[in-house]
């Protein structure tokens, strides 16, 4: 596959994702770290003009000045922008004239990649992994967005990413030993990956499995989200100052346990494995169980062994650079480095993770208090 096809391919996979939803489906911002879909839209197709067109493809003429300021996310070499929570009061331009958008930078992308300019391959390949990042975002966006409809809407009749489950039990043993983690491969890798280097580890058992929703019920039967002995001190102050007592999307409704999923509300399954978790959660049920979670190095030392992919797993790692780390000059030095600090790394991939957009030395991070992406719990014996 060549890279204009992969660009073409990835590009109508998020428009696929919107297939689904009503023009008033496109606008709402129910939450300061939601966005909108639109804004999604019309984001990662800025990434394009932004980096690519305006720089590489002569004679290239911006498709409406004021979207830089309106879609651009965080990148302040660039210039001004919007703020995020107020993504959602941006009713104009309309979802129709964002579509026409698209294609107006697709067709002049179609152009710049016939070149055969390294720079542009190299900037469009990121852009490219950066639309896959912002698929995921949009899966978990709108139904952050539905959840908020008191009807509970359904979104795709044909997802049931509540309802996976494990499909092995049991701990393995990883040796000590000294290890090497970090990214060394020819493909594509973002460069908070980079800087492949040796870590020592003390031999650890860590679970094959995830933790389930039946085993997460036990920790709340038992007073889990009452028991302060169990929280990390922030962790204990974000349960009372936001009265959280169970995973997001759940709602007890006569004294049962449901939970709003992309197909409606349904019962909470037992079996299946349990999501929306923040690192707190994750901590706090980790101490309730006499366990701990794994650290990033842990993880990824024994990745081979587990299964992974069907939740973001937490880990007991903050977000910080490896040895030898340089971030990149310029706004595309801002993707990753500037966010180190205050975030907790989560490795491995979600069922909303994009195809082909997965793998073990992926460097995933969100605020511990975040759990609007599909989080789950893996332990690791003390």
């Amino acid at each position: 596959m060549t890279l204009l096809d992969t660009y073409t391919t990835v590009r109508q996979h998020t428009e696929a994702i919107c297939r689904l939803l009503q023009t008033e489906d496109y606008v709402p911002q129910p939450a300061a770290f939601v966005s909108p879909p639109k804004w999604h839209l019309a984001h990662t197709t800025w990434f394009f003009e932004q980096f690519i067109l305006t720089q590489h493809l002569p004679n290239y003429k911006v498709y409406n000045p004021d979207f830089c300021f309106l879609f651009n996310s965080y990148y302040n070499n660039v210039g001004d922008r919007t703020f995020r929570a107020d993504r959602g009061a941006i009713t104009r331009p309309g979802v129709e004239e964002i579509y026409a958008y698209r294609k107006y930078v697709d067709i002049h992308m179609e152009l710049v990649l016939q070149l055969k300019n390294e720079a542009v391959h190299s900037l469009a390949t990121l852009g490219i992994n950066h639309e896959q990042q912002h698929q995921e975002l949009l899966l978990t966006d709108i139904k952050y967005i539905l959840s908020c409809n008191p009807t509970f809407p359904i979104y795709n009749e044909d997802i049931n990413w509540e309802q996976q489950t494990n499909s092995h039990l049991g701990f393995i043993t990883i040796p000590e030993g000294v290890y090497e983690i970090g990214c060394n491969t020819n493909g594509f890798s973002y460069d908070n990956e980079h800087g492949r280097h040796k870590t020592y580890l003390h031999e650890f058992d860590i679970a094959i499995n995830l933790v389930t929703n039946a085993e997460y019920m036990e920790f709340m039967e038992a007073g889990g989200y009452t028991n302060f002995n169990y929280w990390l001190d922030e962790g204990w102050a974000w349960v009372n100052q936001n009265n959280i007592n169970a995973p997001l999307y759940w709602h007890n409704i006569n004294g049962k346990w449901q939970q709003f999923t992309m197909v409606g509300l349904h019962d909470v399954n037992p079996n299946a494995i349990v999501t929306h978790i923040s690192f707190y959660e994750a901590a706090a049920y980790a101490e309730w169980k006499g366990m701990r979670l794994p650290t990033e190095q842990e993880w990824e030392t024994a990745s081979n062994k587990l299964d992974w992919g069907q939740r973001w797993e937490w880990t007991n790692s903050a977000y910080l650079p490896y040895p030898n780390y340089n971030k990149p000059d310029g706004a595309v030095g801002e993707y990753n480095g500037k966010f180190m600090i205050n975030q907790m790394v989560l490795r491995g991939a979600s069922c909303a993770t994009s195809p082909e957009h997965s793998r073990n030395t992926y460097r995933n991070f969100f605020h511990p208090n975040e759990r609007w992406q599909f989080n789950g719990i893996r332990l690791v014996k003390k």
